[in-house]
């Protein structure tokens, strides 16, 4: 399959671009690099820097790639940011995108592949989040990101594009090629793993009083590479419905457990600071994947913390400076 991937150069997105190649798909990575790196993109990849916003370029990147379906992993992800600049999510999570949209429409293209979010749900009402849950976001982020949903729902209803929303819970870990590198880093995974590696003094709990079993955040961290091959299962499957999909692997794993997991598998005694809470931060998210997995066949291979933080510190182990 011909696939444009907007934000190909990024974290996720240049694994998921790893696996399209791997499976012989044809792939165009199509990046403004603000926030991506060049270096990560798949050698095996056509590679134009462009912003989703303009809909000129985009048209023109859709229409020399032949792209039969888009992956729209381009945003910005950081919820707490969120909190203090929302301005700056919603204009590029949710209204430069509609560019992207309109670029379709104009080309044809009518499949799309949408990077949401477990931010789209806010607190949980129940232990296990699943696609039926309320949506209820507590951050800008998410809302960001439902609202771009919304959208997708009216971009079916007028003009037939049919589109996967595959709502991440936490990605987290490496491929052997291609692992994580923000600037600024807030991701708790490799911040604890910088840590370890002597490239932060100290690493941070933020909030140690919420109603949890050890005061702070449980979240459900899903393998990067588990993440990745379930773009391909519902791109296969995305036809004449659009379809919404949760993506973790069910278990829910503290500030703390991670921490400590982190320094089981490093060997080494880092420091930890305990903090107040931020802004936004839901006490639990923790998914329920049992849609995808009766629907499509999809099930998490590397469910387990230990091995997901494993793989992550191979990585930065080999790239202790990031790309």
């Amino acid at each position: 399959m011909k696939i444009l991937i907007t934000g190909g150069a990024g974290y996720i997105g240049s694994i998921v671009t790893e696996v399209c190649i791997e499976r012989g798909d044809e792939v165009t990575v199509y990046d403004n690099l603000s926030t991506g790196h060049r270096e990560s993109v798949h050698p095996g990849a056509n590679f134009l820097a462009g912003d989703v916003g303009d809909r000129g370029r985009i048209s023109s990147a859709l229409k020399e790639s032949g792209a039969e379906a888009v992956i729209h992993m381009a945003g910005f992800i950081e919820a707490g940011e969120s909190m203090r600049n929302p301005g700056k999510y919603f204009i590029n999570n949710t209204c430069r995108p509609v560019e992207m949209l309109e670029a379709m429409v104009e080309t044809g293209v009518n499949r799309i592949l949408f990077s949401s979010t477990a931010a789209v749900y806010g607190d949980p009402v129940t232990d296990s989040i699943d696609e039926g849950h309320p949506q209820h976001p507590t951050n800008a982020y998410g809302e960001s990101k439902l609202l771009f949903e919304r959208l997708l729902d009216w971009y079916d209803k007028i003009h037939g594009i049919k589109h996967a929303a595959l709502r991440y819970f936490n990605a987290a870990g490496a491929s052997s090629e291609r692992g994580e590198d923000h600037e600024p880093e807030t991701h708790l995974i490799p911040l604890v793993l910088k840590t370890a590696l002597g490239k932060r003094d100290y690493v941070e709990i933020y909030g140690t009083d919420y109603p949890s079993p050890d005061g702070t955040c449980v979240r459900d961290y899903i393998h990067i590479r588990d993440l990745a091959q379930a773009h391909l299962v519902a791109l296969d499957a995305l036809g004449n419905e659009s379809l919404h999909y949760n993506l973790g692997n069910g278990n829910g794993y503290s500030v703390r457990e991670v921490m400590e997991t982190a320094r089981r598998v490093t060997g080494v005694d880092f420091e930890i600071r305990e903090s107040g809470r931020r802004s936004g931060d839901p006490v639990i998210l923790v998914a329920s994947s049992d849609r995808i997995s009766k629907e499509l066949g999809w099930k998490p291979e590397h469910p387990e913390l230990l091995d997901i933080i494993s793989s992550a510190w191979d990585w930065h182990r080999s790239n202790p400076d990031g790309y």
